[in-house]
């Protein structure tokens, strides 16, 4: 069994903090995104969020805080959630996060294998593989979730990209060592792309089907993905790493305990969509949430709260989130969206006829009027 199938080690008491677990006004303001997006498309009768990798399903759960809130524009729509998620242990605790624990296994449908209604009554439904999720317009989110998926690694030779693989250690049993491959593999004929400038790359195959799967779907049924993590854009070579109690671990020991990760390339993401959709970012957390109108809502809930540890609280989390040096840089944003949301399909009409298509919320600066 691996990491997070056997403990799932999210929390101040595990092995990292997310950005959710610190702020709700992180997945309020993504929220905030989706409803953006579906007013821009025109209010769509039905939508389904979609999150892949939901942790504890904090994020979901902000999430449907604001739809509640918003519940009068949305009466119209129908919404529901759908939380691909391959840990017995994790989907237990998002159930419990997300419904109170009322749930049921879900055998007669074969494709979720659970399912249960939100407490503020929107369905939701649980599944092992984003294919299983139904079609339809729908907002993907992906939050840390690429950033934990299985890479391979390639070091330049003066004969040519060598993967570098895992080997016991001869001279001291029971230890593992990083060794290159004598000669090419099939992983350098198929990942190193010709133009590669890089001595060191890291690709992330699995990474790369997901997001032409999500591509596809975008491009089909509608709707839009955003992919939150850390990561380049096709910039850095060796970021493979563990963390143990939230300090640095040695990848190779102790196979299984420490939460291993690598940093996205959304260069490679953006690769991966085969031109289906439109790509937006990746634009740093700070501006993201900035754009999204962070220092307003820090502003309203600093107001609402009389209470000094309160304020403390939010003050410090909305610095985890903001500052360069702690979340704020780190952090990406990247988003796909159908081609016609940025660029109207319709090129014979007289440019002047036309109403502008609206901005994206996040990726620009925020105009208040």
């Amino acid at each position: 069994q691996g990491y997070y199938t056997r403990r799932g080690g999210i929390g101040e008491s595990g092995d990292f903090v997310t950005s959710p677990e610190i702020s709700q006004v992180f997945g309020e303001l993504i929220g905030i995104w989706y409803i953006s997006e579906w007013i821009a498309t025109g209010k769509p009768k039905a939508f389904q969020l979609v999150e892949l990798g939901p942790g504890r399903g904090t994020l979901t759960d902000d999430i449907l805080r604001v739809f509640n809130q918003l519940a009068s524009l949305l009466s119209k729509c129908d919404v529901s959630v759908h939380l691909v998620e391959v840990s017995p242990k994790l989907s237990e605790i998002q159930a419990l996060m997300l419904t109170g624990g009322k749930v049921q296994s879900n055998p007669e449908d074969k494709s979720a294998y659970m399912k249960g209604v939100s407490k503020t009554g929107i369905p939701i439904f649980w599944y092992r593989d984003i294919q299983d999720v139904p079609p339809g317009y729908s907002f993907y989110l992906a939050h840390e979730f690429f950033d934990a998926l299985p890479i391979h690694k390639f070091q330049r030779t003066e004969k040519g990209w060598r993967e570098v693989l895992v080997d016991i250690d001869p001279e001291v049993p029971d230890q593992l060592r990083f060794v290159l491959s004598p000669s090419s593999t099939p992983a350098t004929e198929n990942f190193i792309q010709p133009e590669e400038t890089r001595d060191h790359v890291e690709v992330c195959p699995e990474a790369g089907v997901i997001i032409q799967r999500l591509a596809c779907r975008i491009e089909k049924d509608g709707g839009a993905a955003l992919v939150a993590d850390y990561g380049h854009d096709g910039t850095k070579t060796d970021t493979f790493r563990g963390f143990q109690n939230h300090k640095l671990h040695d990848v190779l020991r102790a196979p299984g305990t420490a939460d291993l990760t690598a940093d996205v390339d959304f260069s490679y993401l953006r690769k991966m969509t085969q031109g289906r959709t439109a790509t937006l970012g990746p634009i740093k957390q700070w501006e993201f949430l900035k754009n999204m109108g962070i220092d307003l809502r820090l502003q309203v809930l600093l107001q609402n709260s009389r209470d000094t540890a309160t304020h403390e609280q939010l003050r410090h989390s909305y610095d985890m989130l903001m500052n360069p040096k702690k979340m704020g840089d780190c952090f990406n944003f990247f988003a796909l969206l159908p081609h016609h949301r940025l660029v109207h399909p319709d090129k014979k009409q007289k440019p002047e006829s036309k109403s502008p298509l609206p901005p994206v919320a996040g990726f620009g600066e925020l105009l208040l009027k």
